[in-house]
């Protein structure tokens, strides 16, 4: 009993550590998105985008309405989006987002981790040109139909559609535009009331390298010190 019950408790604090790393990325995209273009949902679509992502993740209402309260307060610190390129073990590309209000801690940090774990911290731009900015948005599939809805948002810049999963296991529907087409497709699926689940930009890798197990054990490290790291909003890198 001592036994399952230790292996349950660290199942549990694990899930708990990932949803309290979750909600303060968001808390921070909010505070971002309230600082760009205010604390309207209604006329910020930033906002708009993060609060679906919020929802999604299942963050409580009133951690939602703080952190659109602190963004709105003079005492709130601007956070800043920089973005860090570096390489993992064995050439895998890896692009890190930081969201900081101290730019020479968050960099020492990313340096740290790269360095700790066989990496190494590359110059702006090193390995960016390997990947691709996208809108992603997830959308629960029942009751759509799917094709007329693929020729329907092909205007609106679709590039992708695809089927994926939760971390729950629940069926998604995934689709992908350029950046550039992040607010007209937004604005697509809402006026046709879809339901999305999460509207996010992901940096998309152009090609994905194949590793060994134990090589790819070595890189994932990497990537998880790098998300245990509280200026680390998210982590792209080319692994398959």
């Amino acid at each position: 009993m001592g036994r399952i019950f230790e292996t349950r408790k660290h199942v549990m604090f694990a899930r708990w550590n990932k949803m309290a790393k979750m909600f303060t990325r968001l808390s921070k995209e909010i505070a971002i998105a309230v600082k760009a273009g205010g604390g309207s949902a209604d006329t910020n679509p930033s906002l708009r985008r993060v609060l679906q992502a919020a929802r999604a993740a299942n963050m409580p209402k009133d951690k939602i309405e703080s952190a659109i309260k602190r963004a709105l307060g003079q005492d709130q610190k601007p956070y800043e989006i920089v973005m860090y390129d570096g390489y993992a073990p064995h050439g895998i590309a890896v692009l890190v987002e930081t969201a900081t209000d101290n730019v020479v801690r968050t960099v020492a940090n990313v340096r740290m981790h790269f360095n700790d774990n066989g990496g190494n911290l590359g110059t702006t731009g090193s390995v960016a040109f390997l990947f691709q900015r996208m809108g992603v948005f997830k959308l629960s599939p029942e009751g759509l139909d799917r094709e007329t809805l693929e020729l329907d948002l092909i205007d609106h810049g679709l590039e992708e559609m695809g089927d994926a999963r939760s971390e729950k296991g629940e069926p998604l529907l995934v689709i992908h535009c350029a950046f550039g087409d992040f607010g007209k497709m937004q604005a697509a699926l809402e006026e046709r009331k879809l339901p999305i689940l999460s509207a996010e930009s992901e940096y998309i890798p152009q090609n994905l390298v194949e590793l060994p197990e134990d090589q790819a054990k070595e890189v994932l490290e990497l990537v998880d010190a790098l998300e245990q790291d509280e200026d680390v909003q998210r982590v792209f890198h080319n692994l398959a």
